[in-house]
């Protein structure tokens, strides 16, 4: 299975660095007696391992060699190949780039390189549909791509982790009728070229992804999407940053005291609560719900 990584952004809304933004220590991991950071993308890397990765193209512009050189050719079992989006041009454009290895048959996951989530083996749990995105409850969906579901009987309210039917993506909407936000998607090689020769349709090259599986939708092409996310931030802000490393902290407390998580998820059109109450962390241009106990 492949993992693509679009991680060619110039990460403007944190800088200025010295290095590229998918390499900012978040957390850390003991190595033997000694201890080394966890640059942000790792976490992203080690959750498709979990979901059975083991071939990863990540997508980096002409001035990110730094990414190539902190992974080099290979991650746990996971084989590396890059490629390069020559300018800023978009998610649409950045995936696409990935293309030419992937065949019809093979799957393929896609997350974002500056983000953190829980759980760890969401991804994993994800079905075999040919699109299947994976949900997070956000307070304010607003400032992310959410997710509206087709409509179900009040006797099946979003109260499992099964699959629903996308109805479409409210992209970055001022007032979105669903709280749940994708975090990162699971698709086939073949819906994947069947996205791409409608992105390549005059009058597309849509920069956004939402927008172009809003139109896949139009067309009579099928998503799904799946309330497994409990805790979703986006690091790629300063305050986005320290929400990341503050959600760690408050996961290793929780994992240390041995204590479970719960939720009101909702239906995921917006109704009732669909944050992880009683521990909540929100900063500007991050959005974190966690509680325990």
């Amino acid at each position: 299975m492949w993992g693509i990584i679009p991680a060619a952004g110039r990460g403007s809304r944190i800088q200025p660095l010295a290095f590229s933004k998918e390499l900012l220590p978040v957390g850390s991991r003991k190595q033997g007696d000694a201890e080394r950071p966890l640059a942000v993308s790792e976490h992203l890397i080690e959750r498709m391992l979990l979901a059975g990765v083991d071939k990863l193209c990540i997508v980096i512009s002409p001035g990110k060699s730094d990414i190539l050189e902190y992974y080099g050719g290979r991650i746990g079992r996971a084989e590396i190949c890059y490629v390069v989006q020559q300018s800023p041009a978009g998610l649409c454009d950045a995936l696409f780039r990935a293309l030419p290895f992937i065949a019809a048959a093979e799957m393929v996951c896609v997350g974002l390189p500056d983000t953190l989530w829980f759980p760890e083996d969401s991804l994993a749990q994800l079905g075999s549909e040919e699109l299947n995105f994976l949900l997070f409850p956000v307070e304010q969906p607003q400032l992310f791509d959410a997710v509206e579901l087709e409509p179900v009987n009040d006797s099946d309210r979003l109260d499992t982790n099964a699959p629903r039917r996308v109805r479409q993506i409210e992209v970055k909407a001022a007032a979105p009728r669903s709280h749940w936000v994708w975090g990162a998607f699971k698709l086939s090689g073949a819906v994947l070229r069947e996205l791409h020769e409608l992105w390549r349709e005059p009058g597309r090259g849509d920069e956004y992804w939402g927008t172009l599986i809003n139109a896949y939708l139009a067309r009579g092409g099928r998503a799904w999407a799946a309330p497994i996310g409990q805790a979703y931030v986006d690091a790629g802000t300063l305050h986005g940053f320290r929400a990341a490393n503050q959600l760690l902290e408050q996961m290793d407390e929780a994992s240390a005291a041995g204590l479970a998580s719960a939720t009101d998820r909702g239906d995921g059109n917006g109704n009732g609560n669909g944050t992880l109450l009683a521990r909540g962390i929100q900063a500007r241009g991050a959005q974190v719900e966690f509680s325990v106990g």
